[in-house]
């Protein structure tokens, strides 16, 4: 078995995976799973009611799990895969924990071959949150990751700038990170 199917079968038993994405290592469990996303709160330190982001593997899982706009489709087209969190409406199989209460979810679709693998052989998002205690500084090296967790995929050395969230119903960025620039430049020429 190799490390991305074990990486599977650990999230398909509720369980938590460390996992490599272009910006720095992320805290993955499935997505659709009430319980699995709890364990990701409990493992984060993080306030229930405040939203936690997922990863798709292609653009037919994004659109099960959000409502995508002709705007929206032009921005993941021009954006993603890539370090870009795009916040659109979220489609009610998600669970409502992830969204906060908002109904909005945050998307990243992580230009990362290992993130995607793992996506893809689950066949569901996995949670995207980075494998840090809330307010710690996201890990870039397998040492720093300081989560519990189930599993961890090492990855080497990540680059540790972190996602730029993009909140496209408001056409504003709630977090500069990677690609910033071109990303404000993309919501300037709609305004």
């Amino acid at each position: 078995m190799d490390q991305i199917d074990r990486a599977v079968q650990v999230l398909r038993r509720d369980g938590l995976v460390v996992y490599p994405t272009e910006t720095v290592y992320g805290l993955g469990a499935d997505a659709l799973s009430e319980d699995a996303v709890m364990r990701v709160y409990e493992a984060k330190n993080r306030p229930v009611g405040k939203p936690i982001s997922v990863a798709v593997s292609d653009m037919e899982m994004l659109e099960t799990i959000a409502e995508v706009d002709d705007l929206a489709r032009e921005f993941i087209e021009r954006f993603l895969p890539g370090p870009v969190t795009v916040i659109l409406p979220a489609r009610s199989c998600l669970p409502r924990i992830l969204t906060g209460g908002t109904g909005l979810i945050g998307i990243r679709w992580p230009d990362n071959e290992i993130a995607i693998e793992i996506i893809a052989r689950l066949d569901a998002p996995i949670t995207s949150t980075s494998a840090n205690i809330s307010d710690d500084v996201a890990p870039t090296r397998p040492d720093e990751v300081s989560v519990p967790h189930d599993y961890l995929i090492d990855g080497g050395k990540l680059p540790g700038t972190p996602s730029t969230v993009v909140d496209l119903s408001a056409r504003r960025i709630l977090r500069r990170g990677a690609e910033w620039e071109a990303v404000e430049e993309f919501l300037g020429r709609i305004r």
